[in-house]
């Protein structure tokens, strides 16, 4: 019986890896479906019977711009603020992707792939929550 190789070993490593990632995809984006889900449901029950007006356009309000905002408006037990916490979950997901990727560079000592994922979730998280669209 032959002890495993470098390579193979970080093939193993490489596939749990991928393992890993997959499924923090795959919860990221249950969990943010399930919280618009319940957002929306609420705010159909709050607001299910208003008119729309599509004469004027009016977009979320100030306080729903910001993370903070949303946080304190989804815990606050406003639908609205929900449905954007659904959404700000959702687009964290790939943002937890790089980092963890990120970890999974460090683990493996691969100085150059530690660089390139740190610049870019630093950019990713600098858009995230300096970033003006």
């Amino acid at each position: 019986m032959s002890t495993p190789t470098i390579a193979q070993s970080s093939d193993g490593h490489d596939h749990r890896v991928e393992q890993i990632i997959g499924r923090l995809l795959q919860l990221g984006v249950l969990l943010a479906a399930a919280v618009v889900l319940i957002g929306a449901i609420a705010l159909l029950v709050q607001h299910g019977r208003d008119i729309a007006g599509f004469q004027i356009f009016r977009g979320e309000t100030a306080a729903l711009t910001s993370i903070k905002g949303i946080i304190a408006a989804a815990f606050n037990g406003e639908s609205r603020g929900v449905v954007q916490l659904g959404l700000l979950l959702l687009i964290m997901t790939p943002i937890a992707r790089v980092a963890l990727t990120l970890v999974a560079f460090v683990i493996q000592r691969d100085r150059l792939y530690i660089v390139t994922t740190a610049i870019v979730l630093i950019l990713l998280l600098y858009g995230l929550i300096w970033g003006r669209a």
